[in-house]
């Protein structure tokens, strides 16, 4: 059982690993379909951890048997958020997806409170609204505005909000699940991934070798390890302050764009990357609070 703190660092690594997630998928060019990377890159997570059930003598099957509430919010979560992302990407303009999409860190924040035992401080809720606005900022600030004619589009930027804040909160409620179950959660996704391939895609095979290293790193890094790593800091670590958190993973993909000469440094980046950082520090601050709290009284 690891300790609040160390279950947070770990879940961290998830926000790093998914501010990868732009640069390695300017590696597959736009090569493959959407759905078809989406089943390459779950089925490399699942060899993954099935290489790691292999290495330590332990059967597959074991992490197989888990309650309906578990595969639930594991598929669900995992699928579902990129059937929406994907679906929403094609009936509206990427900024505006984008940032609908991500309002799931503030939404972690409030539905945190209402898991027994948890509570929101005004830090927490600063911090959450200080870090928002820097990320509105970072992916355009709304640039064009948000037309009617795009609603469904919207809808599902927001339903993928909801469904990735719920799922990583509930995560919670199943505790006693183990992070190796993820990886029979990333093999049922990319079957279901595959399935929507074969029924409105055209698949590709031939593609150049970046292409292809671009799918092994998006397998391996923020669609491979950073689930587990999430599961581990969703289950055991502070919640409100990975919410608040994970508004710095726009932000490292950002400031990677910007060193492999992908995007161009502004005001407006300064700005956002301030506020981040000033969110993250108000959690930061709640999350040091409790603890001195908690050491004080114990």
């Amino acid at each position: 059982m690891l300790s609040r703190r160390q279950a947070t660092l770990i879940g961290s690594l998830s926000i790093v690993l998914w501010g990868s997630l732009a640069l390695l998928t300017r590696l597959t060019a736009g090569v493959f379909p959407p759905f078809q990377l989406l089943a390459m890159s779950f089925a490399l997570a699942f060899g993954l951890m099935l290489a790691k059930w292999l290495r330590a003598g332990q059967s597959p099957l074991a992490c197989l048997r888990q309650p309906p509430l578990a595969w639930a919010l594991g598929v669900g979560g995992l699928f579902g958020y990129h059937f929406c992302y994907f679906l929403a990407m094609r009936l509206a303009p990427a900024v505006q997806v984008s940032l609908l999409a991500y309002l799931w860190p503030l939404l972690i924040l409030l539905f945190s409170a209402m898991l027994p035992g948890h509570r929101l401080s005004r830090w927490h809720v600063l911090g959450g609204l200080l870090a928002l606005g820097g990320c509105w900022l970072l992916l355009g600030g709304g640039q064009g505005g948000f037309a009617g004619q795009y609603l469904p589009g919207y809808l599902m930027a927001l339903l993928c909000a909801l469904i990735w804040s719920l799922y990583s909160v509930a995560s919670r409620l199943v505790a006693q699940v183990p992070t190796d179950a993820v990886g029979w959660f990333c093999a049922a996704t990319a079957l279901l991934a595959a399935l929507c391939h074969l029924y409105g895609e055209s698949t590709v095979w031939t593609a150049p070798w970046s292409a292809w290293l671009g799918v092994l790193a998006l397998g391996l890094g923020p669609v491979g390890i950073a689930f587990f790593t999430w599961d581990i800091g969703m289950k055991q670590g502070d919640l409100p302050l990975l919410g608040v958190l994970s508004y710095a993973a726009p932000l490292i993909s950002t400031l990677l764009l910007l060193a492999a000469g992908l995007a161009t440094p502004s005001w407006s980046l300064l700005l956002a990357c301030l506020a981040i950082i000033g969110g993250a520090a108000l959690a930061a601050r709640a999350g040091g609070d409790r603890f001195r709290a908690a050491h004080k009284t114990s």
